[in-house]
């Protein structure tokens, strides 16, 4: 793709009270690699009491929008759209940090006519701390489902801190809606169009400060996960939609909603099982018995934030795995509200 040819583009950040870390995003956007006169960077600051819009409307070639009153982040989207009229979209976090090349690396596929979005990669860093650690570990392993998912179909969900998409096939998601970004990459992808993962448009960001960040943001994700299952029922159909119709039930339907609620029945049958005398099944209980029981001691170590590496895979593992419990008592209580409360994270 050359210069003659680029879409124009929009870098969509709804920044709420970031002012700490605004200067540091606006160096970064300002570094991105991409023709300045089809860019724009938009800001919307809805309700933050900080004074970033203030500040961000001493730079002239920013453009903000800003109210008092906060709805959440999509509110923010929903308003700023109205406002966009570039070819492309791209959504990032003020807290993301984007790699030189990472709208060049974006815009590219969209000379694919099929193409109706793209999602980068999520790349977390810690300071050193088991949480961070963990986090990280779970999203290189959602970093290659997303890559598999994209390779074989297309990409099922995206991470809003770097996701774009064709403006023309954005509309309005309902502002009670829980994880926007996984929605909003779901209904292109229903609507035929394919989103592709782009390992080379990378986001940074700070991990989790600890674990009861951690613990919140993953239950509010089970929370909005079953939400959406309920919203896509109608993709499971596989005479209608396909490989989409098999990649959202292996790769949500199973894992938000299924094989957590499993995890107990199994256990139980291998305790049964280990007592049949084949020595066999017997390995497995142990196994389990001995990833639980690591888990568990896990627990010992979370007012210091720090847990030995032995432990902290099969603990991350079994807290992903309980937040689908909380997260669908949240769901069912509709008490999970839509607006995100600020993460503390690692800077």
């Amino acid at each position: 793709m050359n210069q003659s040819n680029a879409p124009t583009v929009t870098l969509l950040i709804a920044a709420y009270n970031e002012k700490e870390i605004l200067l540091e995003k606006l160096k970064n956007s300002y570094s991105l690699s991409y023709p300045a006169d089809l860019l724009t960077i938009f800001f919307v600051t809805d309700g933050s009491t900080d004074g970033s819009n203030e500040m961000l409307c001493d730079y002239p070639l920013v453009k903000v929008m800003h109210r008092p009153s906060r709805a959440g982040k999509l509110a923010a989207v929903n308003r700023a759209m109205k406002k966009v009229t570039s070819e492309i979209v791209v959504l990032t976090d003020a807290n993301c940090m984007l790699n030189e090349m990472a709208l060049r690396n974006i815009v590219k596929h969209y000379e694919d006519p099929k193409v109706g979005a793209v999602a980068g990669e999520k790349r977390v860093f810690s300071k050193g701390h088991t949480s961070g650690k963990g986090e990280g570990l779970y999203w290189k392993y959602e970093s290659l489902l997303k890559r598999m998912d994209s390779k074989l179909n297309t990409t099922v969900g995206a991470a809003g801190e770097l996701f774009s998409f064709r403006r023309s096939l954005y509309t309005e998601v309902a502002t009670d809606t829980i994880i926007e970004d996984f929605v909003l990459s779901m209904e292109i992808a229903a609507s035929g169009y394919k989103v592709v993962y782009e390992p080379e448009a990378i986001a940074q960001e700070g991990s989790s400060a600890n674990f009861s960040e951690e613990w919140k943001r993953k239950v509010r994700i089970c929370a909005g996960g079953f939400q959406a299952i309920k919203k896509f029922s109608y993709l499971l159909k596989p005479s209608n939609f396909g490989l989409l119709s098999f990649q959202f039930v292996s790769h949500r339907l199973l894992r938000w909603a299924i094989v957590p609620f499993l995890l107990p029945i199994i256990f139980s049958l291998s305790a049964f099982l280990a007592f049949s005398g084949d020595a066999l099944f017997r390995v497995f209980f142990l196994a389990q018995t001995l990833a639980y029981g690591l888990a568990g001691l896990g627990l010992f170590y979370l007012k210091r934030d720090k847990i030995p590496s032995l432990i902290s895979i099969p603990f991350q593992f079994a807290m992903m795995n309980g937040a689908a419990y909380a997260g669908l008592f949240r769901y069912l209580k509709g008490n999970q509200s839509a607006v995100w409360e600020k993460a503390k994270r690692c800077n």
